[in-house]
């Protein structure tokens, strides 16, 4: 990844995992490579009002070995992506059921009121 991009953000979590990525999500093969002919690359001016971490950055880890084309990726994660939507359209459904039930008990009896 080109660090020095304006895109590119990188973050450290309590469990000290590193997230080096493209907030444009512009480069597939994140966190290793961005691609070389990226068109929406622009050198980061300033670091005005980023709040830094430590000096020491962790290390990226080695890129894995695929012999999978990007295409074959991509279509790998198109399917990921189909079920996690199909799950939470279930999940969603699920929820506002429940919220509309809450919603009836709360309409009920109110003891100020006289009919």
């Amino acid at each position: 990844m080109r660090e020095e991009c304006k895109h590119f953000q990188s973050r450290t979590y309590a469990s000290g995992e590193v997230a080096r990525f493209c907030v444009l999500g512009n480069a597939p093969d994140q966190p290793w490579s961005c691609p070389a002919d990226c068109v929406t690359y622009e050198r980061r001016l300033a670091d005005v009002g980023w709040a830094h971490g430590s000096l020491v950055e962790r290390p990226v880890e080695h890129e894995p070995d695929t012999s999978a084309s990007l295409d074959e990726r991509r279509a790998l994660l198109d399917s990921a992506d189909e079920i996690v939507n199909a799950v939470a359209s279930e999940f969603t459904s699920e929820r506002r059921r429940e919220l509309d039930e809450q919603e009836r008990r709360r309409r009920g009896w109110k003891f100020w009121r006289r009919d």
